[in-house]
């Protein structure tokens, strides 16, 4: 392994970040590798790969129909492209340029239109629709989601991610209630979260999930959902989703990669407080520095570290630190987005014990030595 970081001068890095798109997400487990392997290796008819593979995943889960796309971004552009084309052919390969008579509005709250890496309007374009935003930056009830929607709305979107606004938002089951009362269906993206059922039974009609985040499977995504939308998703292989398409090894890597999360043991928020508490506390003995576990904004059952520096104090600015941490060799990542606040998080998911060591040493260099 370290021959590869040698061959092509690459620097090692600790994901203290979470798993993020930026550092590769994540590390998949040997009978996934082992699946992924398999497929590299072997020929299939690729739809009835899809097909198949779509079944068993939605036996599995308990839902009507699935697919395996090439990642969560694909998926949202699929989802939007397959509730404005449906079953109309010209229109399939004809969405970049035919002038769109049907609806393709896509109706989502205001604080949901986030940036996760590339904006969510820039999915929805790519898959032939528009954003239409209801409700306010930091509010959006069912009545306001509801007044945006014209004859010219495709579908409701709702965006299940830290990166929302959290707080006097509608829920999921709400947003559905809202589309079916104007018979449009719910897409929701769901890119990061652990329950794979909890939207579709929620009312969605579509769900999109990560496949390297949660599950820890290769760079893939899943669609489940009711059975028509999910064809319409499927459709889309001979229209945008022929420049987004998964191989063989990504199809059988994530299906493996599910079947073994929903029996695995999961590591709980409590398992992670007790991994970083020693680090907590020999943090708290640094000048500057004053550190916590706190927990997942968005709900999940993931603990993390949260260090604020006394930028005064520390003697360096936050973002400061941030940067000479990236810049060392392993690179360190946090969790930056609270930086501006003298702030960031450990997520402790993907880092051993000897890594938050290497943590704390590299924070404790420069608190106390010459900056770098």
């Amino acid at each position: 392994m370290s021959s590869i970081y040698e061959k092509y001068q690459l620097k090692h890095v600790i994901n203290a970040s979470g798993r993020m798109t930026i550092l590769g997400v994540s590390t998949p487990r040997s009978d996934v590798v082992e699946a992924v392997n398999l497929g590299l290796n072997h020929f299939f008819e690729i739809k009835d790969l899809v097909d198949k593979t779509g079944d068993y995943l939605a036996g599995l889960l308990g839902v009507e129909s699935a697919v395996v796309v090439s990642c969560a971004s694909a998926g949202i552009a699929q989802s939007v492209a397959a509730v404005i084309v449906k079953d109309d052919a010209d229109l399939l390969v004809n969405l970049h340029n035919a002038p769109l008579d049907v609806p393709h509005e896509i109706v989502l709250p205001k604080g949901h239109n986030v940036n996760f890496g590339a904006p969510v309007g820039t999915m929805v374009a790519l898959g032939g629709g528009k954003v239409v935003e209801a409700g306010y930056a930091n509010e959006c009830s069912p009545e306001q989601l509801a007044a945006v929607i014209t004859p010219r709305t495709a579908a409701v979107m709702y965006i299940k991610s830290h990166h929302c606004v959290q707080k006097s938002m509608l829920s999921v089951e709400q947003a559905a209630a809202v589309a079916h009362q104007h018979q449009l269906p719910l897409i929701v993206d769901a890119a990061a979260e652990e329950d794979l059922a909890i939207y579709y039974r929620q009312g969605a009609d579509l769900v999109i999930y990560s496949g390297a985040k949660a599950l820890e499977g290769p760079t893939s995504g899943l669609v489940i959902g009711k059975r028509q939308p999910v064809a319409w998703v499927k459709h889309q292989g001979k229209g945008i989703g022929r420049a987004m398409k998964i191989g063989k090894e990504g199809i059988l890597g994530l299906t493996q990669a599910i079947e073994s999360y929903l029996v695995r043991e999961k590591e709980t928020g409590r398992a992670l407080v007790e991994k970083m508490t020693p680090f907590i506390e020999q943090l708290n003995g640094l000048t500057g520095i004053t550190a916590r576990d706190v927990w997942d904004s968005a709900g999940r059952d993931i603990a993390r570290a949260e260090i604020h520096f006394d930028e005064p104090r520390f003697g360096m600015t936050t973002l400061d630190i941030v940067s000479a941490l990236k810049q060392g060799d392993p690179a360190i990542y946090f969790r930056g987005y609270k930086a501006n606040d003298a702030i960031i998080e450990v997520d402790v998911r993907s880092v051993s014990a000897a890594q938050l060591d290497t943590i704390f040493l590299r924070i404790k260099a420069l608190a106390t030595g010459p900056r770098s």
